[in-house]
């Protein structure tokens, strides 16, 4: 996994949308992986977050399963 925040989406996701808007308008750069677009990166969104449900998004050590708004 890369160095910095990482953010696991599918498309159409509202949340998934926010999170990236959220993130993007507080100039804080991340990667984004889409679930869909790869059954290994499913999987791994899945084992590090416990449930199938994104977004997922990874800061370091923290993880969060879900997006509420910044």
């Amino acid at each position: 996994m890369s160095e910095g925040i990482v953010i696991y989406t599918k498309p159409g996701c509202p949340y998934c949308t926010a999170a990236k808007e959220d993130f993007t308008s507080k100039g804080i750069p991340f990667t984004e992986y889409d679930v869909t677009a790869d059954p290994a990166v499913k999987e791994e969104a899945i084992s590090i977050a416990g449930e199938a449900k994104v977004p997922v998004i990874v800061e370091g050590d923290k993880v969060t399963v879900g997006f509420g708004g910044g």
